[in-house]
């Protein structure tokens, strides 16, 4: 799964590599922003890819009653979105979801109690993008409509498999040459390992060398 992610990168510096205008509040900027505080993070819907705009990461679908529910909505498997009741009428609901990075933990024992944090990256790209779902809800106590997004996710290719080696998954990791043809509504089943495999590297911030080292 994906619950951490990086993003240091400003505003001016999206706009550029996106060619695209931000518009919105700030958004959360931080090496290793954690999901389940539902931050606000930048995205690029398929209906606005002229413009970068904050969502709340955490997807609530249109019958959720409270944004509590959005803690448990951060990522989307993929080959699943067409029969859960959380995402099945958003499929085609497409967001780009800028990143420098993301973070995942490897177990070095059965329970988990020893681990190590990796960084991984799409090879030679310093922002890349993450494909993601949205939709607008309404908050029935407010009226007040919100922007949310989930990282949709597939099955981990060897290195993920290698890194994330309990659950064994990755999100959907889009390059800047592929990264829109995930908003003009391809089929979500294209962008599944490994249909599709991108060229990762993975970099290890806890080996006990003290030094990185890459995979």
């Amino acid at each position: 799964m994906c619950y951490y992610i990086s993003l240091l990168s400003e505003a001016q510096e999206l706009e550029e590599f996106f060619d695209a205008t931000y518009q919105g509040e700030p958004y959360h900027k931080e090496f290793r922003i954690n999901g389940f505080a539902n931050p606000k993070i930048p995205v690029i819907l398929d209906r606005e890819p002229n413009h970068i705009i904050p969502a709340q990461w955490g997807f609530l679908p249109s019958w959720a009653k409270d944004r509590e529910f959005a803690k448990k909505t951060l990522n989307a498997r993929m080959e699943e979105v067409h029969d859960k009741p959380t995402f099945k009428n958003s499929v085609s609901n497409r967001c780009l979801i800028p990143v420098n990075g993301f973070h995942e933990w490897k177990h070095l024992d059965s329970k988990g109690k020893q681990k190590d944090n990796y960084l991984i990256k799409i090879k030679n790209q310093n922002i890349f993008t993450i494909g993601g779902l949205y939709n607008i809800w309404t908050d029935p106590s407010t009226d007040q409509e919100l922007l949310t997004v989930t990282i949709g996710t597939t099955d981990a290719n060897p290195l993920m498999a290698e890194i994330h080696n309990t659950k064994k998954r990755m999100p959907i990791l889009l390059s800047k040459h592929n990264q829109y043809t995930w908003l003009d509504d391809v089929p979500v089943e294209y962008f599944l390992y490994p249909e599709y495999d991108p060229e990762l590297e993975a970099e290890n911030l806890t080996n006990t060398e003290g030094a990185a080292t890459l995979f």
